[in-house]
């Protein structure tokens, strides 16, 4: 299962609605797709500050999601890090849901906002979720080496701010600063490979600015 597919059973209640209202899901599922596509060899990112994203094969890797994210890029290759976090065309979730459906993971339900929002993706098969959720357990406890997608996921939920929320049960009890403590221990130290290492902690860079600025566009314009 990919990042970005875990990333959105992780932010979706069983019922189909958002966990954590207000949670700018978007950049963490595009910066999930990001790092999926590393790993699947398909983009690198430079080793400047701020980072810049190049595709170094377009070829099609077979998966939907995958290949919908790199048609989307054709035309921003060499574009910074951070810009294409926030950029709404590259948020992978329509085609993250369909896979997910597909994989008789998730449903289609009804629509939120009375019929006029989003359709709700209640959980037809809780078992893929659970697995993630054990990882995770079993990383922040310290009795398992993160993978690629731990490091991933957990640095995601950091920078959109919902780790201690999300994880409530994973994290055996953490307070949020000890929490945060060691995840950024995860994420620094992950087994990973030097290259998916720098793009998770990049990753987590971008989405944590890009989450902070709308809170202070809807302070500045109240």
């Amino acid at each position: 299962m990919l990042i970005a597919e875990e990333l959105y059973l992780l932010l979706t209640k069983d019922l189909g609605t958002q966990e954590s209202p207000g949670t700018q899901r978007g950049y963490g599922l595009t910066a999930a797709l990001i790092a999926d596509l590393v790993l699947a060899e398909r983009v690198v990112l430079t080793e400047e500050q701020p980072p810049h994203l190049i595709v170094v094969s377009s070829s099609p890797t077979g998966h939907p999601v995958l290949d919908a994210g790199l048609a989307q890029l054709a035309g921003r290759n060499g574009k910074r890090l951070d810009q294409l976090v926030t950029w709404s065309k590259l948020d992978p979730e329509e085609t993250v849901v369909a896979s997910l459906v597909k994989q008789g993971v998730l449903a289609y339900g009804d629509r939120t906002f009375f019929g006029m929002g989003k359709p709700r993706t209640p959980e037809q098969d809780p078992e893929p979720e659970r697995r993630t959720r054990t990882r995770l357990t079993a990383v922040l406890a310290g009795t398992a080496a993160p993978t690629a997608a731990d490091a991933t996921l957990l640095s995601v939920l950091q920078g959109l701010g919902v780790a201690r929320y999300i994880l409530k049960a994973e994290s055996n009890g953490m307070r949020g600063q000890e929490l945060k403590t060691r995840i950024d221990a995860v994420v620094e130290h992950s087994p990973t490979g030097e290259a998916v290492d720098r793009a998770v902690q990049a990753l987590n860079a971008a989405i944590m600015a890009a989450a902070a600025v709308i809170p202070a566009i809807a302070v500045g314009g109240a």
